[in-house]
């Protein structure tokens, strides 16, 4: 009998939607956005958490002004969010003293990535926010493959040098697949309180160019406002501290602009996804349903004489097929939203393959010539 398998990746049991908050470049305020955008979708009367991921510079705890630590719940063994503001969190920062430095390798701070996502009693939520560290590494990159993330907002400043740094990290997201839903512009400009006037500190692009440059819409401009800073460093963000401040109405609007994008997008920015893989030993043959309703065939030999990964393909820049004598596939694991990891009986568990090269290798001629680029 043939064999099916679901290829959903596994959701956060009671978390209808995930959003990650990031920005490539340190220092523009992504973890204070991240802090007031989940108080905001709070006060709507939704159910929030907040996860900081940021483990080499975790800042959660001191925004949220928290010194309580989690504990683990002794009957599920799962770690109990900390909450503040009507916000479960959960963050390293919880775990260290002010003086200590995490000075880990990139596999523990994968580790500690995924016992925050999937090792928390986050119980039923309507959104969890992820705060994520600078860059494109190991944390964002674990992330994007650990969870169905629902989409990404990336945080800039309006200096080009940032810019740079988050269209790069929009790239990224886009490499795995991770719907970029939009940018929200930080520190744009500072208005003086006593005269009035307006210097842009960090330069002056208009929105509709940080949108073509990012490749998303402009959710939200806020500009440099002292009020915001001491709050966050009296540990009350600026949306619970003082809801009629104009950034805390300007979160309330990101908060809403989030909802409506969501709702719009949900079904359009994602391509056809597999919602299943049949495999049919007899002969010889794999079938892979699409969320689209199309069914893609695949011969083992052809997937398994073609497998993308380095240990097949060494550094050649020629692809080439792989002799296997009778290969045989036992399963497969989703890799995030944007590829599949095909599991073979003889142990070889190392090449990804991308939803849109299995759909342009579909269907046989021994699943097809090299000329098909796996990326």
């Amino acid at each position: 009998m043939p064999e099916t398998a679901t290829t959903q990746q596994p959701k956060l049991e009671g978390v209808r939607r995930i959003v990650a908050v990031s920005s490539a470049k340190g220092g523009v305020g992504k973890s204070t956005v991240a802090a007031n955008l989940a108080v905001a979708l709070a006060r709507q009367g939704l159910r929030v958490g907040l996860v900081d991921v940021d483990i080499y510079g975790p800042s959660i705890p001191i925004l949220f002004g928290v010194t309580e630590l989690p504990h683990a719940n002794a009957e599920t063994r799962l770690m109990e969010p900390v909450e503040s503001c009507g916000v479960r969190l959960m963050s390293m920062g919880f775990f260290l003293d002010d003086q200590a430095p995490v000075v880990w390798r990139g596999p523990m701070a994968m580790s500690a990535t995924k016992q925050f996502l999937r090792g928390v009693a986050w119980g039923e939520l309507d959104y969890l926010i992820v705060d994520l560290p600078p860059g494109t590494g190991d944390v964002p990159l674990t992330l994007a493959q650990e969870i169905p993330l629902d989409g990404a907002i990336v945080v800039t400043t309006p200096q080009d040098v940032s810019l740079a740094d988050v269209t790069r990290g929009a790239a990224m997201f886009r490499r795995v697949s991770t719907p970029l839903l939009g940018v929200v512009v930080n520190m744009a400009g500072y208005q003086c309180p006593q005269c009035g006037t307006r210097d842009d500190l960090f330069g002056t692009h208009p929105a509709e160019e940080i949108a073509r440059t990012i490749g998303a819409p402009v959710l939200a401009e806020f500009p440099i406002d002292v009020r915001v800073r001491e709050s966050g460093d009296d540990g009350k963000p600026i949306t619970a501290l003082d809801p009629e401040h104009p950034a805390s109405k300007g979160y309330m609007e990101l908060a809403r602009s989030l909802e409506e994008t969501l709702a719009k997008l949900r079904g359009e920015l994602y391509g056809a996804e597999p919602v299943e893989i049949e495999r049919d030993d007899a002969a010889a043959i794999a079938r892979i349903r699409w969320s689209d309703g199309t069914v893609t065939e695949y011969t083992y030999a052809g997937l398994r004489g073609w497998c993308p990964c380095a240990q097949c393909q060494g550094h050649s820049s020629t692809f080439r097929f792989v002799e296997t004598e009778n290969p045989h596939l036992t399963g497969h694991e989703p890799v995030g939203r944007y590829a599949i990891r095909l599991l073979w009986a003889d142990g070889h568990d190392t090449g990804m393959y991308s939803y849109g090269w299995l759909r342009e290798i579909a269907d046989f001629r021994e699943c097809q010539p090299p000329s098909s680029s796996p990326a």
